[in-house]
């Protein structure tokens, strides 16, 4: 590398959240020669950071100004209502925006939520972050709406959540410049779509090739493969004869020559 060259890395955003360790953990095996820097970002600002080149790509909530940007979205989220843990919503496991009608329900200026109309009464003002408003939820001040991966994130002690069955639903998705789709871009999405090493796109190295099977060395002929018959008149254990041999070996001493009869008295 000369002096003039840059070493390549990457830099990820990502919104409050979005847990970005299983892909972080998956970049760092295939291309550990690349470092990857997290960039956390607020929602609103997102895609302003990607804009101005401050992150090579990131994880954003939907809906965002699409403007000169790619997304791909991921997934969506469970929307769920914060409350006090003696607070009657705490008794059911799910309510609907309808039940919130009588409580005031807390807008804080950060949130993604894409409202039609907001549940509830509205707060005096709005708090400034989900953080802030986490904090006027547990002073009794009012309820908040967030996805449940927020809610998580901020969990107390004297706090809990339940699911709000017909609330709008936040989608996470992967964005970068639509210019700056490289290598490296290309390969991140790999990771996060899932692709497996081998694939032809992103620059991942593949696994060693696996030498081609060698085929089996034949064994030496040694005559002990197919048997052969004996020509005739030869005895197969290297006697002779034929297939006789053996009984006139075994009975050679009751042959011709060999009986003894009775001797002949002299006359």
């Amino acid at each position: 590398m000369t002096g003039s060259e840059v070493p390549p890395s990457f830099r990820l955003a990502y919104v409050p959240g979005v847990t970005p360790s299983k892909w972080v953990r998956i970049w760092n095996e295939r291309l550990p020669d690349v470092p990857l820097t997290l960039v956390p970002v607020e929602p609103v600002g997102a895609p302003d950071v990607l804009r101005a080149r401050g992150a090579d790509a990131g994880f954003v909530r939907l809906p965002i100004d699409r403007t000169a940007l790619s997304a791909i979205p991921l997934y969506t989220e469970v929307t769920v209502v914060v409350v006090p843990k003696d607070h009657l919503v705490a008794a059911v496991e799910e309510i609907s925006v309808e039940d919130l009608a009588d409580e005031i329900v807390l807008h804080p200026m950060d949130d993604t939520l894409d409202w039609e109309g907001l549940p509830g009464k509205p707060a005096i003002e709005r708090p400034a972050t989900t953080a802030d408003a986490i904090e006027l939820v547990a002073a009794g001040i009012g309820v908040l709406v967030v996805p449940q991966s927020l809610a998580r994130l901020h969990h107390r002690k004297d706090l809990t959540y339940r699911t709000v069955s017909d609330a709008p639903q936040s989608r996470v998705a992967l964005s970068w410049l639509e210019d700056e789709t490289t290598d490296l871009v290309e390969e991140f999405i790999g990771i996060v779509r899932g692709r497996t090493v081998n694939s032809s796109r992103g620059r991942g190295k593949p696994p060693a090739e696996t030498p081609a099977a060698q085929p089996k060395a034949k064994r030496p002929d040694t005559g002990g493969g197919a048997r052969r018959k004996p020509a005739p008149g030869k005895n197969p254990r290297g006697g002779s004869g034929g297939s006789g041999g053996a009984k006139g070996a075994k009975g050679g001493g009751k042959g011709a020559g060999a009986r003894r009869g009775k001797p002949r008295g002299r006359g």
